[in-house]
Protein backbone atom coordinates (compact mmCIF):
# COMPACT_ATOMS: atom_id res chain seq x y z
CA UNK A 1 0.00 0.00 0.00
CA UNK A 2 0.97 3.39 -0.74
CA UNK A 3 0.16 4.79 2.51
CA UNK A 4 0.69 8.70 2.04
CA UNK A 5 -1.88 8.26 -0.81
CA UNK A 6 -4.43 6.67 0.80
CA UNK A 7 -4.33 9.26 3.51
CA UNK A 8 -4.82 11.70 1.36
CA UNK A 9 -7.49 10.19 -0.23
CA UNK A 10 -9.04 10.28 2.92
CA UNK A 11 -8.25 14.03 3.59
CA UNK A 12 -9.56 15.14 0.29
CA UNK A 13 -12.26 12.38 0.45
CA UNK A 14 -14.04 11.88 3.61
CA UNK A 15 -17.28 13.07 5.19
CA UNK A 16 -16.56 15.43 8.28
CA UNK A 17 -17.12 12.84 10.31
CA UNK A 18 -14.68 10.06 8.85
CA UNK A 19 -11.82 12.87 8.19
CA UNK A 20 -12.39 13.24 12.30
CA UNK A 21 -11.60 10.13 12.74
CA UNK A 22 -8.56 9.50 10.60
CA UNK A 23 -7.17 13.05 12.75
CA UNK A 24 -8.12 10.67 15.83
CA UNK A 25 -6.77 7.58 15.32
CA UNK A 26 -3.59 8.24 12.90
CA UNK A 27 -2.70 12.13 13.39
CA UNK A 28 -3.32 12.04 17.31
CA UNK A 29 -6.55 14.63 16.90
CA UNK A 30 -9.39 15.49 19.30
CA UNK A 31 -11.44 12.62 20.07
CA UNK A 32 -13.90 15.29 21.03
CA UNK A 33 -14.00 15.84 17.26
CA UNK A 34 -15.22 12.84 16.61
CA UNK A 35 -18.31 13.47 19.21
CA UNK A 36 -19.37 16.35 17.72
CA UNK A 37 -19.32 15.37 13.88
CA UNK A 38 -21.67 12.02 15.57
CA UNK A 39 -24.10 14.67 17.02
CA UNK A 40 -25.16 15.00 13.77
CA UNK A 41 -26.61 11.54 12.78
CA UNK A 42 -28.20 11.83 16.44
CA UNK A 43 -31.62 12.07 16.68
CA UNK A 44 -33.85 13.82 19.41
CA UNK A 45 -34.72 10.25 20.55
CA UNK A 46 -31.29 9.40 21.42
CA UNK A 47 -31.01 6.74 18.84
CA UNK A 48 -29.47 6.91 15.20
CA UNK A 49 -30.05 7.45 11.51
CA UNK A 50 -29.38 10.01 8.54
CA UNK A 51 -27.35 7.62 6.65
CA UNK A 52 -24.82 7.00 9.18
CA UNK A 53 -24.12 4.21 7.06
CA UNK A 54 -24.02 5.22 3.75
CA UNK A 55 -26.10 2.64 2.10
CA UNK A 56 -29.28 3.13 4.35
CA UNK A 57 -30.59 6.76 3.96
CA UNK A 58 -33.40 6.27 6.74
CA UNK A 59 -33.69 9.46 8.74
CA UNK A 60 -35.06 7.11 12.12
CA UNK A 61 -33.13 5.52 14.36
CA UNK A 62 -32.80 2.02 13.75
CA UNK A 63 -30.48 -0.42 15.78
CA UNK A 64 -27.98 -1.12 13.10
CA UNK A 65 -27.33 2.43 12.62
CA UNK A 66 -26.97 3.21 16.57
CA UNK A 67 -24.88 0.34 16.55
CA UNK A 68 -22.84 1.79 14.13
CA UNK A 69 -22.27 4.79 16.41
CA UNK A 70 -21.29 2.95 19.43
CA UNK A 71 -18.76 0.92 16.87
CA UNK A 72 -17.66 5.07 15.80
CA UNK A 73 -16.98 5.71 19.38
CA UNK A 74 -14.78 2.56 20.29
CA UNK A 75 -12.57 2.53 17.27
CA UNK A 76 -12.11 6.35 17.73
CA UNK A 77 -11.51 5.48 21.47
CA UNK A 78 -14.09 8.57 22.45
CA UNK A 79 -16.63 6.31 24.21
CA UNK A 80 -15.16 8.22 27.67
CA UNK A 81 -15.78 11.87 26.25
CA UNK A 82 -19.52 11.05 24.44
CA UNK A 83 -21.50 11.47 27.85
CA UNK A 84 -24.72 12.94 26.06
CA UNK A 85 -24.52 10.65 23.26
CA UNK A 86 -24.08 7.69 25.48
CA UNK A 87 -27.14 8.62 27.29
CA UNK A 88 -29.36 9.05 24.37
CA UNK A 89 -28.23 5.83 22.83
CA UNK A 90 -29.24 4.00 26.22
CA UNK A 91 -32.42 6.05 26.69
CA UNK A 92 -33.20 5.04 23.26
CA UNK A 93 -32.41 1.35 23.05
CA UNK A 94 -34.25 1.03 26.62
CA UNK A 95 -37.88 2.43 24.84
CA UNK A 96 -38.18 -0.69 22.70
CA UNK A 97 -37.98 0.84 19.44
CA UNK A 98 -36.72 -1.46 17.14
CA UNK A 99 -36.64 -4.07 19.68
CA UNK A 100 -38.57 -7.56 18.45
CA UNK A 101 -39.95 -8.92 22.12
CA UNK A 102 -40.70 -12.09 20.90
CA UNK A 103 -37.56 -12.62 19.70
CA UNK A 104 -35.98 -10.67 22.34
CA UNK A 105 -33.69 -9.39 19.83
CA UNK A 106 -32.97 -5.77 18.06
CA UNK A 107 -34.00 -5.93 14.88
CA UNK A 108 -31.29 -6.08 11.86
CA UNK A 109 -33.70 -4.15 9.69
CA UNK A 110 -36.55 -2.38 9.99
CA UNK A 111 -39.91 -1.45 7.81
CA UNK A 112 -39.05 2.18 7.29
CA UNK A 113 -35.77 1.79 5.76
CA UNK A 114 -38.12 0.93 2.66
CA UNK A 115 -39.48 4.14 2.52
CA UNK A 116 -35.76 5.80 1.58
CA UNK A 117 -32.75 5.31 -0.78
CA UNK A 118 -31.11 1.66 0.62
CA UNK A 119 -29.27 -1.24 -0.26
CA UNK A 120 -31.16 -4.39 -0.74
CA UNK A 121 -30.22 -5.88 2.54
CA UNK A 122 -31.77 -2.96 4.41
CA UNK A 123 -35.33 -4.46 3.64
CA UNK A 124 -36.47 -6.63 6.75
CA UNK A 125 -37.24 -10.49 5.76
CA UNK A 126 -39.52 -13.06 7.94
CA UNK A 127 -36.30 -15.35 9.13
CA UNK A 128 -34.84 -15.43 13.22
CA UNK A 129 -32.78 -12.34 13.78
CA UNK A 130 -28.89 -12.90 14.61
CA UNK A 131 -26.98 -11.56 17.22
CA UNK A 132 -25.57 -8.66 14.82
CA UNK A 133 -26.43 -6.16 15.96
CA UNK A 134 -28.61 -7.64 19.64
CA UNK A 135 -25.18 -8.72 21.52
CA UNK A 136 -23.13 -5.48 21.10
CA UNK A 137 -26.08 -3.16 21.94
CA UNK A 138 -26.99 -5.30 25.14
CA UNK A 139 -23.68 -5.09 26.08
CA UNK A 140 -23.42 -1.41 25.91
CA UNK A 141 -26.56 -1.70 28.09
CA UNK A 142 -24.85 -3.84 30.48
CA UNK A 143 -21.47 -1.12 30.51
CA UNK A 144 -23.55 1.86 30.99
CA UNK A 145 -26.96 0.96 32.43
CA UNK A 146 -26.94 -2.74 34.17
CA UNK A 147 -30.19 -3.97 34.22
CA UNK A 148 -30.32 -7.63 34.55
CA UNK A 149 -32.19 -8.20 31.08
CA UNK A 150 -29.45 -6.99 29.63
CA UNK A 151 -27.12 -9.41 31.13
CA UNK A 152 -28.86 -12.12 30.41
CA UNK A 153 -28.76 -11.45 26.88
CA UNK A 154 -25.52 -11.13 26.62
CA UNK A 155 -25.07 -14.07 28.71
CA UNK A 156 -27.31 -16.42 26.38
CA UNK A 157 -25.61 -14.80 23.34
CA UNK A 158 -21.48 -15.93 24.26
CA UNK A 159 -23.30 -19.30 25.52
CA UNK A 160 -24.68 -19.76 21.86
CA UNK A 161 -21.16 -18.17 20.10
CA UNK A 162 -19.11 -21.11 22.14
CA UNK A 163 -20.58 -23.54 20.28
CA UNK A 164 -21.64 -22.21 17.24
CA UNK A 165 -20.91 -24.21 14.06
CA UNK A 166 -21.51 -21.08 11.87
CA UNK A 167 -21.49 -17.41 12.75
CA UNK A 168 -21.61 -14.22 10.46
CA UNK A 169 -18.42 -11.94 9.88
CA UNK A 170 -20.91 -9.02 10.77
CA UNK A 171 -21.96 -10.72 13.81
CA UNK A 172 -18.55 -11.71 14.79
CA UNK A 173 -17.34 -8.04 14.56
CA UNK A 174 -20.74 -7.79 17.07
CA UNK A 175 -19.10 -10.22 19.21
CA UNK A 176 -15.95 -8.10 19.48
CA UNK A 177 -17.06 -4.93 20.34
CA UNK A 178 -19.62 -6.55 23.33
CA UNK A 179 -16.64 -8.16 24.86
CA UNK A 180 -14.28 -5.35 24.24
CA UNK A 181 -16.62 -2.56 25.75
CA UNK A 182 -17.08 -4.98 28.53
CA UNK A 183 -12.96 -5.23 29.13
CA UNK A 184 -13.14 -1.78 28.59
CA UNK A 185 -15.61 -0.62 31.30
CA UNK A 186 -14.86 -3.32 33.35
CA UNK A 187 -17.69 -5.45 33.53
CA UNK A 188 -16.49 -8.72 35.05
CA UNK A 189 -20.00 -10.14 36.83
CA UNK A 190 -21.86 -10.94 33.12
CA UNK A 191 -19.51 -13.59 31.34
CA UNK A 192 -16.20 -15.16 31.90
CA UNK A 193 -13.99 -12.62 29.58
CA UNK A 194 -10.80 -15.37 29.11
CA UNK A 195 -13.70 -17.72 28.13
CA UNK A 196 -15.18 -15.21 26.19
CA UNK A 197 -12.16 -13.89 24.46
CA UNK A 198 -11.40 -17.53 23.32
CA UNK A 199 -15.25 -18.24 21.75
CA UNK A 200 -14.49 -14.83 19.87
CA UNK A 201 -11.51 -16.16 18.45
CA UNK A 202 -12.90 -19.34 17.40
CA UNK A 203 -15.76 -17.61 15.75
CA UNK A 204 -13.24 -15.48 13.87
CA UNK A 205 -11.36 -18.67 12.72
CA UNK A 206 -15.19 -19.68 11.60
CA UNK A 207 -16.08 -16.49 9.86
CA UNK A 208 -12.78 -15.46 8.14
CA UNK A 209 -12.97 -16.47 3.90
CA UNK A 210 -10.21 -18.96 3.03
CA UNK A 211 -10.82 -18.57 -0.68
CA UNK A 212 -7.79 -15.54 -1.20
CA UNK A 213 -8.58 -14.65 -4.96
CA UNK A 214 -12.03 -13.26 -3.91
CA UNK A 215 -10.33 -10.63 -1.07
CA UNK A 216 -10.80 -7.04 -1.88
CA UNK A 217 -13.07 -8.58 -4.98
CA UNK A 218 -16.10 -10.29 -3.92
CA UNK A 219 -17.76 -9.62 -0.77
CA UNK A 220 -16.13 -11.58 1.47
CA UNK A 221 -14.42 -11.41 5.10
CA UNK A 222 -10.84 -11.40 4.87
CA UNK A 223 -9.24 -10.83 7.69
CA UNK A 224 -8.81 -6.80 7.18
CA UNK A 225 -12.65 -7.21 7.64
CA UNK A 226 -12.18 -8.13 11.60
CA UNK A 227 -8.80 -6.13 12.51
CA UNK A 228 -8.33 -2.20 11.86
CA UNK A 229 -5.67 -2.43 14.92
CA UNK A 230 -3.45 -4.72 16.73
CA UNK A 231 -6.02 -7.18 18.47
CA UNK A 232 -6.69 -10.12 21.20
CA UNK A 233 -8.79 -12.11 18.67
CA UNK A 234 -6.81 -13.12 16.19
CA UNK A 235 -6.80 -16.72 15.74
CA UNK A 236 -4.05 -19.31 15.79
CA UNK A 237 -3.19 -20.28 11.89
CA UNK A 238 -4.51 -17.61 9.86
CA UNK A 239 -0.72 -16.10 8.95
CA UNK A 240 -1.24 -17.25 5.58
CA UNK A 241 -4.68 -15.46 5.17
CA UNK A 242 -3.38 -12.52 6.62
CA UNK A 243 -0.32 -12.33 3.59
CA UNK A 244 -3.29 -13.08 1.33
CA UNK A 245 -4.54 -9.97 2.46
CA UNK A 246 -2.39 -7.73 3.03
CA UNK A 247 -1.21 -8.89 -0.85
CA UNK A 248 -4.67 -8.02 -2.20
CA UNK A 249 -4.78 -4.88 -0.57
CA UNK A 250 -1.41 -4.02 -2.23
CA UNK A 251 -2.63 -4.89 -5.62
CA UNK A 252 -6.11 -3.08 -5.08
CA UNK A 253 -5.30 0.20 -4.17
CA UNK A 254 -6.63 2.80 -6.96
CA UNK A 255 -4.68 5.41 -8.44
CA UNK A 256 -6.43 8.23 -6.70
CA UNK A 257 -4.90 6.12 -3.56
CA UNK A 258 -8.10 4.95 -1.74
CA UNK A 259 -10.06 1.67 -2.20
CA UNK A 260 -13.46 0.76 -3.50
CA UNK A 261 -16.18 -1.27 -2.21
CA UNK A 262 -17.05 -4.89 -3.50
CA UNK A 263 -20.86 -4.89 -3.16
CA UNK A 264 -23.84 -2.92 -5.19
CA UNK A 265 -27.73 -1.68 -3.48
CA UNK A 266 -29.53 -4.00 -5.93
CA UNK A 267 -32.17 -1.55 -5.44
CA UNK A 268 -33.77 1.57 -7.70
CA UNK A 269 -31.60 4.09 -6.37
CA UNK A 270 -28.84 4.80 -9.08
CA UNK A 271 -27.97 8.09 -8.19
CA UNK A 272 -28.06 7.52 -4.32
CA UNK A 273 -25.72 4.78 -4.77
CA UNK A 274 -23.31 6.64 -6.20
CA UNK A 275 -23.25 8.86 -3.52
CA UNK A 276 -23.22 6.22 -0.96
CA UNK A 277 -20.38 4.74 -2.60
CA UNK A 278 -18.57 8.32 -2.51
CA UNK A 279 -18.96 8.68 0.87
CA UNK A 280 -17.87 4.71 1.87
CA UNK A 281 -14.77 4.71 -0.36
CA UNK A 282 -12.98 7.14 2.66
CA UNK A 283 -14.49 4.83 5.03
CA UNK A 284 -13.17 1.53 3.52
CA UNK A 285 -9.38 3.40 2.92
CA UNK A 286 -9.62 3.89 6.42
CA UNK A 287 -10.23 0.58 7.82
CA UNK A 288 -7.73 -1.03 5.17
CA UNK A 289 -5.13 1.57 6.69
CA UNK A 290 -5.38 0.43 10.28
CA UNK A 291 -5.19 -3.30 9.51
CA UNK A 292 -1.83 -2.60 6.76
CA UNK A 293 -0.40 -0.50 9.60
CA UNK A 294 -1.19 -3.32 12.29
CA UNK A 295 -0.11 -6.00 10.72
CA UNK A 296 2.30 -5.12 8.57
CA UNK A 297 4.75 -3.14 10.50
CA UNK A 298 3.88 0.82 9.02
CA UNK A 299 5.93 -0.02 5.98
CA UNK A 300 4.71 1.12 2.45
CA UNK A 301 5.27 -1.06 -0.40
Amino acid sequence: MDIQKAKQFIISNARPLELAWYRAVFEGGPKGAVVEELKKFQNPDGGFGNALEPDNWNPNSTPITTNDAIIHLYQCGALGEAGNIIEGIARWLKSGDGFDRGQQRWRFAVESSKEHPHAIWWEPGDGKESWNPTVSLAAFLCCVDGGERWKELVREAFSWLESAREVGSDEVKCFMLAHRMMELYGVTDVIDLDKAREAVKRAVGLAVCHEVEKYGVEYVAGPSAFFHEESPYVPEGIEDLVKADLAAIDKLQMEDGGFDITWQWYTPYEQEYKQARDWWRPRVTLEKLGFYLAFNGGESK
